[in-house]
Order: C-alpha cells, then sequence, then structure tokens
C-alpha cells in the first residue's frame, strides 16, 4: 500500500514540474509565431481570389 502512496506523490510532483515548466516557456514567448504573419501577407491574394470565385 505504501508503494501506491509513493506513486501518487511522485506522479503529481512530475505534472507538477511538467506545468510549472510550461508555465515558463509561455511567459517566455516560445510559443509566441513570427513567422506566419510574415509569409501571410504573401498568400493574401490568393484568398481573395479563392473568395471571389466562390460567390
Amino acid at each position: 500500500m505504501s508503494v501506491i502512496y509513493l506513486l501518487l506523490t511522485l506522479s503529481i510532483l512530475v505534472a507538477l514540474i511538467f506545468f510549472i515548466a510550461f508555465i515558463v516557456s509561455v511567459k517566455n514567448g516560445q510559443y509566441d509565431d513570427s513567422y506566419t504573419p510574415s509569409v501571410r501577407m504573401l498568400f493574401d491574394d490568393e484568398l481573395v481570389k479563392d473568395e471571389t470565385k466562390k460567390s
């Protein structure tokens, strides 16, 4: 029974470590997308042409 308590404690500890690492990476801008906005302007014309063909 003590093994279950040990594993439960370790799993919660590992989950907290990953959650803290995720929060730190979000605050540091790890998931900011700086590439897509610069490329989106290259494909704007194609999107406008497709919309005019549909209507």
